[in-house]
C-alpha cells in the first residue's frame, strides 16, 4: 500500500508578512522623513537668517502637497496598485529628501517646493498600504495589520527626533536628509525585489476582474463613511496637537529642560506603538469570537477617543511633570485602540475602495496638522497656559465618539 500523500505545509513566512511589515516600514520612513525637520530648522535657521515666521512657513509646507494628494493617491492606488504607487511614492519623497539641503541653499522658494513635493509623495502611503492590506491581508488578521502600520508614525517619530539630533551634533545638518533619504531607496529595492504584483489568489474573487470605476456618490452618500470622515479629523486634532506641542509644554509648564522634555515627549508615543498593535489583536480576537463588526468598532473607536478624552482632561490638574507624563501616556495609548476602530473600519464597509475611503478621510485628517496647531498655540497665548488647549481637545474626541456612536457600521455597505 502507498502511504497517502500529505496535503502542503503552509508557508513558515506567509506572503502577507513580508507586505505588513514593509508597509510599516514605509509609514516608519515616511515620518522620520517628514519629522527631521523640526529638529534641523533650528541649525538651518542661524545658518540662513530665517525669522520664526519664515521658520513656521517651512515647517507647516509639508501638509500643502499632503493635503491636495490624498484622494488622488487613493484613487492612483485603487487602479493601479499599491505595489507601483506605494514603490515609487517611496522613491518621489526620498529624492526630494535627498535634495532638501541643495534648495535650502538656492532659495527659499526652492526649499518650499521640496517640501511641498515631499508631502505629495508622502500623500500615497497610507492609501498604498491599505490597497495593500486589501490585496494580501486575510480579512481575520487585518485589524491587526492595519494597527501595525499606524503605529509606525509613533515609532518613527520617537526614533527621528533623537536620531536627528545625534548626526546634526556630529556631522552638520545636511547629513540628516542625506542619511534618511537613502534608507528610502534601501527600502524601494527590498519592496520592489519581495512583493509580488497583484493579489493573495485566496482573497480574490469575481468582483475583482476588470476596470474599476469608483462610485465616488455611493461612497459619498454612505452614513458610515462619513463616520470614518469625522473621526479620522478628531483622532487627528489630538495626534497633531501632542506631536506638535508636548515639548513646549513640559518646558514652560514645569521647567525642565530642553533634553528632559524631549524625553518626556518620546514616552507617550512609545505607549501608542505598544497599545495600537494590542488594540489591533484585541479586535482580531474579538470578531474571530463571533462579535459582530460594528460593535467591535463602534468598542475600539469610542475606547480610544473617550479615554483619550478623560485623560486630556485630567492634564491640567498634574501636579508635576512626571504625573503630566503619565497622564499624556495614557491618553496616547488609548489614541492608539482608534487604530483597530476607523482606520480598520473601510475594510468593512467597502473592502474595495478602503484605499480611497482612507485618502478622503485622511484629507479630513490632516486639516488638524494646520488648523489644531495653529489653534493649540493661539488659546495657549491668550490663556497663558495649556488647559483651554487640553480641554478643547477632550472635547473634540467626545464628539468624534458620538458621531461615530450614532453613524459608525461594521457591515457592508459598497460592493
Amino acid at each position: 500500500m502507498t502511504a497517502p500523500s500529505a496535503s502542503p505545509a503552509a508557508p513558515r513566512w506567509p506572503a502577507y508578512q513580508t507586505v505588513v511589515l514593509l508597509c510599516f516600514a514605509a509609514v516608519f520612513i515616511s515620518y522620520i522623513d517628514r519629522s527631521n525637520l523640526s529638529v534641523a530648522a533650528i541649525p538651518m535657521q542661524q545658518e540662513l537668517g530665517w525669522t520664526e515666521s519664515v521658520k513656521g512657513l517651512v515647517l507647516s509646507s509639508f501638509f500643502v502637497g499632503y493635503l491636495l494628494l490624498q484622494v488622488a493617491s487613493g484613487s492612483l492606488t485603487n487602479r493601479y496598485g499599491g505595489r507601483r504607487v506605494l514603490g515609487l511614492a517611496v522613491i518621489w519623497w526620498s529624492l526630494f529628501t535627498l535634495l532638501t539641503p541643495l534648495a535650502a541653499r538656492i532659495s527659499l522658494p526652492a526649499l518650499l517646493a521640496a517640501r511641498i513635493a515631499l508631502g505629495i509623495g508622502e500623500a500615497a502611503v497610507f492609501p498604498g498600504s491599505m490597497n495593500m492590506l486589501g490585496r494580501w491581508v486575510p480579512p481575520e488578521r487585518r485589524s491587526r495589520a492595519v494597527a501595525l502600520i499606524g503605529s509606525g508614525l509613533a515609532i518613527g517619530t520617537v526614533f527621528s527626533l533623537p536620531v536627528t539630533g545625534w548626526i546634526i551634533r556630529d556631522y552638520g545638518w545636511p547629513a540628516a536628509f542625506f542619511a534618511f533619504g537613502a534608507v528610502g531607496f534601501v527600502w524601494a529595492a527590498a519592496w520592489f525585489g519581495l512583493v509580488r504584483e497583484g493579489r493573495d489568489p485566496a482573497l480574490a474573487d469575481d468582483r475583482d476582474q476588470g476596470p474599476r470605476t469608483i462610485p465616488w456618490g455611493r461612497i459619498l452618500r454612505a452614513p458610515a463613511v462619513w463616520a470614518i470622515i469625522v473621526n479620522h479629523l478628531c483622532h487627528n486634532w489630538s495626534l497633531y496637537v501632542l506631536l506638535a506641542w508636548l515639548p513646549s509644554y513640559f518646558k514652560s509648564t514645569f521647567d525642565v529642560s530642553l533634553a528632559n522634555a524631549g524625553l518626556l515627549s518620546a514616552a507617550p508615543w512609545l505607549a501608542s506603538f505598544l497599545m495600537a498593535n494590542v488594540g489591533g489583536a484585541w479586535a482580531d480576537g474579538m470578531l474571530k469570537r463571533g462579535v459582530a463588526t460594528t460593535l467591535v468598532r463602534k468598542r475600539l473607536q469610542c475606547t480610544g477617543l473617550l479615554g483619550g478624552a478623560l485623560f486630556l482632561s485630567l492634564m491640567p490638574l498634574a501636579p508635576s511633570a512626571g504625573v503630566a507624563a503619565a497622564l499624556m501616556c495614557g491618553a496616547a495609548a488609548a489614541l492608539a485602540f482608534c487604530m483597530a476602530g476607523f482606520g480598520a473600519n473601510s475594510f468593512d464597509i467597502a473592502p474595495r475602495y478602503a484605499d480611497v475611503i482612507w485618502g478622503i478621510s485622511n484629507t479630513a485628517g490632516t486639516i488638524p496638522g494646520i488648523v489644531g496647531v495653529y489653534v493649540t498655540g493661539w488659546l495657549v497665548e491668550r490663556t497663558g497656559g495649556y488647559a483651554a488647549p487640553f480641554l478643547v481637545t477632550a472635547a473634540i474626541s467626545v464628539g468624534g465618539a458620538v458621531v461615530y456612536l450614532f453613524m459608525g457600521s461594521g457591515e457592508r455597505q459598497i460592493d
